[in-house]
């Protein structure tokens, strides 16, 4: 569609033009601003041309035909498709708009919504010119560029309350790092972390443009901002009324297929700069010095990303790169408490006794399944017993309570990190009303009742309290199916486990192959490993449809406000994805073996399947194995997602146009052709991240290398998401946002939670409690307190006592007893098979400790806080003197528009009026 001038004196004239003078074939229209002839032949060759030219250039049509002629022959030399212009080479592409014609039912109503919409963005005043479909790549797609110019601009600006320069910032730098020489092999230029001077901003208000840095007009405004309100008018737009409903925004065109795409230019490609002198090339510049997996050593261009991407997507990346950092510190402990339980693996007593053929060697193990599993000797699990003090040690303890202090320590620095943010990038004063709180179109359109808004006194749209009732109740109750699906999925895994531990029983024992690998490969170990590679393979499954339906549970409840919508939707993503992933986990750690029950009186589930027992080294080198794969599987499977999916897509998408030359694969086809980023693309990586996060908080004294294998990952994450957002996505939409959300409220939850499983990992999950026990209370040998520990901790159980149903089928070297791991009075004692003392002051032992454990760390975290302010003094300072400079300047203005109302006689500006002026700046010097 074109934005046709109106003026009086012009004429309407059609000519057939072509660059050989030959007769041109179909139609194309091109706009025009007012009388501009159009600089540029694009999409000009073999086309109709429908002009409006002045009349005065109308006195001679041959002059004027080889006129134009001429210029679509230079323009055709010259013009780059390449360009981010329109035709005229001046007006920048802010959005653009793709359809495709297709002659189906549904295309007269699809032309009819495009004119009727495509007329309203004119009438909102901004400016369309359009691509024929012949001029595409593939000759179906029609392609409407978007430009907004200055009036329209500069009226937005001042409804969203964006924040322009009104004088370079004056306050000194802060002092240098002295660290900063040997940090600077992973500085950027400075030209790259800040690509342009800092100012003092204020609100943006078209009354009092003199008061701002206008340069430029056509570059005062940066390609964010611009796109951001050329967003706003385009998601408010109407487009007619359907159904006796009034029917508006470009996402009802996307879903109905109206368009097929709506998005805003990148300014390049990304592995060169522009050819246009006026581009920045931003796009090759984030390329080069921060999306390259090569520069994974080199901080991050966080002001160019703000610039670029808007300060939504600069917040995420500030903030995972902040993780990272913080990271490091919990790796390098964790590896060093690793490290710890590697070099002394061999002092371990306990792993002593197993492997002694003398003492594990003749400890004779009661089955561990009914009637198909044989007795057997404890020393078979020597290997495993060794692997389990890698983390099943002292280390254990202190990286346990380390990690509750550092999980304060990382939010607590966040929220400071976040506050300079907000300073750096304006968003001190940034009020959610602006851009959050606004009504979603969808809410306008789907309420079809209003009510009067106490507080203005307008009509506004609503939605009666027993259809959001209904609503909510569907929304739980098919919430809480899923959440249902996910523990019936763990049952039958845990089923699996059960049933599947005798046949990895009798594999091992009756293949000979297996024999040299039966010491690592026990069969506790074979079906833990294959229980959680069946886990994870559930998990994702689960993942996969349950994403579609919470979106669609959330579009159901017709959020009010864009703030709404992503906190429900978070809140239902999350809880799901933490009994998804860690439902398997919490079972390990808190479950199994926990309710076995003894030889001869065992538990059944659904009394048919008897509850698995852990290994005599104890449950934390099962919870590791399960740890270990659910994350990292979820790491890589993550990311083959994010960086191989698009590329291939993309590559699938782009194979006919590689054989096209560059000037006849316009900027717009290119980007047409990537990905689109998505309204819930941050969401997803947030999730990512914070599923993460709880892996490496909430069982980290099971897996103290949990963190360096998150640090590891998220080196690589942050360089595969700033490569594909650069590289393989569209450019996406600008948003404001100066925190990171409601996620911070779920990462402060998780911190809390995380010190209660860790103690109660360290209490139940691990075997340290009872060793300590053992080594203070019940010790045999003064010189060597833990000898016999492991001879005291099992059971002695009477084989004859076996009912018929549980006992083994075969017992070829006639055992009498057999042992098992509990602490229970043996066979020849009057309180036969009950608990020992040694069992009660143990418990009490771990339900002290957990006590302990979890005040003394809330005590520290609690006191940390405390003593890590939010925001640093230097920003406060900073916000106070801006805040006043700020105000100085406005006043000062407006004093000085006063005096030139006085100075020109202007009866309403009076005396008292100067005076109070006045005095409002000296009261504001003062405050």
């Amino acid at each position: 569609m074109n934005r046709l001038g109106k003026k009086a004196n012009e004429t309407l004239i059609e000519m057939a033009l072509s660059a050989d003078g030959e007769e041109c074939n179909g139609p194309e229209t091109i706009s025009t601003a007012g009388s501009e002839i159009p600089s540029s032949s694009e999409g000009l060759n073999s086309t109709e041309t429908t002009l409006l030219i002045p009349e005065h250039q109308v006195q001679s049509g041959r002059k004027y035909n080889l006129f134009l002629k001429r210029r679509l022959r230079i323009d055709k030399r010259h013009q780059s498709k390449d360009s981010i212009f329109f035709r005229d080479g001046v007006r920048r592409i802010d959005f653009v708009l793709s359809y495709v014609d297709d002659l189906n039912k549904e295309w007269e109503k699809k032309l009819e919504r495009r004119k009727e919409f495509e007329s309203n963005l004119q009438k909102a005043g901004l400016e369309l010119e359009t691509e024929d479909k012949k001029e595409s790549e593939d000759g179906k797609i029609f392609f409407v560029k978007i430009h907004a110019p200055w009036e329209v601009l500069i009226t937005y600006a001042e409804v969203l309350n964006i924040k322009v320069p009104i004088r370079e910032n004056d306050i000194p730098p802060m002092v240098e790092n002295p660290l900063d020489c040997v940090l600077f092999p992973l500085r950027l230029p400075e030209k790259v972390m800040h690509p342009e001077p800092d100012y003092f901003t204020a609100p943006f208000s078209k009354d009092k443009q003199e008061l701002y840095l206008i340069n430029d007009e056509s570059t005062f405004f940066s390609p964010s901002m611009r796109n951001r309100i050329v967003n706003y008018i385009l998601t408010r737009c109407p487009y007619g009324t359907e159904e006796g409903k009034k029917k508006f925004g470009i996402k009802r065109l996307l879903n109905n297929g109206t368009y097929t795409a709506a998005y805003p230019l990148h300014d390049c490609q990304y592995w060169k700069k522009a050819s246009d002198p006026n581009c920045d090339s931003e796009r090759y510049t984030l390329y080069m010095e921060w999306a390259r997996f090569l520069r994974f050593y080199k901080e991050q261009p966080l002001v160019l990303i703000r610039k670029y991407y808007g300060e939504k997507i600069g917040i995420y990346f500030a903030w995972l790169g902040f993780y990272t950092e913080m990271l490091f510190l919990a790796a390098v402990v964790g590896l060093i408490c690793f490290l710890y339980g590697l070099f002394t693996m061999d002092e371990n007593m306990s792993s002593k006794e197993i492997c002694d053929p003398a003492i594990g060697g003749e400890i004779i193990m009661c089955p561990l399944c009914d009637r198909d599993c044989e007795y057997w000797r404890l020393n078979t699990t020597c290997e495993s017993s060794q692997y389990s003090h890698l983390f099943d040690n002292v280390a254990t303890l202190f990286f346990a309570i380390f990690m509750g202090i550092w999980v304060t320590l990382f939010l607590e620095f966040w929220k400071r990190r976040q506050a300079r943010l907000k300073y750096e990038w304006d968003l001190v004063d940034f009020e959610e009303e602006q851009q959050q709180l606004q009504l979603r179109p969808e809410y306008e359109a789907k309420c079809t009742q209003k009510k009067k808004n106490p507080v203005t006194q307008e009509m506004e749209p609503y939605i009666p309290l027993t259809s959001q009732a209904v609503r909510f109740c569907i929304s739980g109750a098919t919430v809480l199916f899923w959440v249902s699906l996910i523990i019936a999925s763990m049952i039958a895994v845990i089923v699996y486990r059960l049933a599947v531990y005798a046949a990895f029983a009798s594999l091992m024992e009756n293949t000979q192959t297996l024999q040299p690998i039966s010491g690592v490969l026990t069969p506790q170990l074979a079906t833990s490993v294959t229980a959680s590679c069946l886990n994870f393979v559930i998990i994702m499954i689960l993942n996969f449809f349950y994403e579609r339906i919470a979106i669609w549970i959330t579009d159901m409840e017709i959020p009010r406000t864009h703030m709404e919508y992503e906190n429900r939707l978070t809140m239902k993503m999350f809880l799901f994805q933490f009994v998804n992933y860690y439902s398997s986990c919490f079972y390990v750690a808190f479950f199994k073996g926990k309710f076995v029950g003894y030889p001869g009186a065992y538990t059944y589930m659904f009394n048919r399947w008897r509850n698995e027992e852990c290994d005599p080294a104890g449950c934390l080198i099962e919870l590791t194995t399960q740890l270990t794969i659910v994350m990292a599987g979820k790491q890589i499977w993550g990311n083959i997602q994010e960086a191989i999916v698009p590329w291939i897509c993309n590559w699938w998408g782009r194979r006919k146009a590689r054989n096209n030359p560059e000037n006849l694969y316009s900027r717009w086809e290119q980007d047409h052709d990537l990905q689109t980023f998505g309204a819930l693309g941050l969401f997803y990586e947030y999730l990512e991240m914070v599923i993460q996060f709880g892996f490496i908080t909430l069982f980290v004294a099971s897996f103290p290398l949990a963190p360096l294998l998150a640090l590891m990952n998220n080196i690589l994450e942050i360089r595969v998401d700033s490569w594909k957002l650069t590289t393989q996505y569209r450019r996406p939409v600008a948003a404001k946002a100066h925190s990171i959300g409601v996620w911070q409220e779920i990462l402060n939850g998780m911190a809390i939670l995380s010190v209660v499983t860790n103690a109660f990992i360290v209490a139940f999950t691990s075997d340290m409690i009872p060793r300590l026990v053992y080594y203070y209370a019940y010790f045999e040998n003064e010189h060597s307190p833990m000898s016999g520990y492991i001879n005291n901790s099992l059971s002695v159980f009477l084989i004859s006592d076996f009912p018929e149903e549980n006992k083994p089928k075969e017992n070829p070297e006639n055992f009498v007893i057999c042992r098992y791991r509990d602490y229970r009075y043996p066979p020849d004692h009057e309180k036969k098979y009950m608990h020992t003392m040694q069992f009660w002051h143990i418990l009490a032992a771990k339900l002290a400790f957990i006590i302990i454990m979890e005040h003394v760390v809330f005590i520290v975290k609690f006191f940390v806080a405390w003593m890590i302010p939010d925001v640093p003094a230097d920003v406060k300072a900073k916000i106070k003197r801006e805040k006043y400079l700020t105000q100085k300047i406005l006043h000062e203005y407006e004093l000085e528009k006063l005096k030139e109302r006085l100075c020109q006689g202007d009866t309403r500006a009076t005396e008292k009026e100067f005076i109070a002026t006045e005095g409002r700046m000296e009261l504001s010097r003062a405050m």
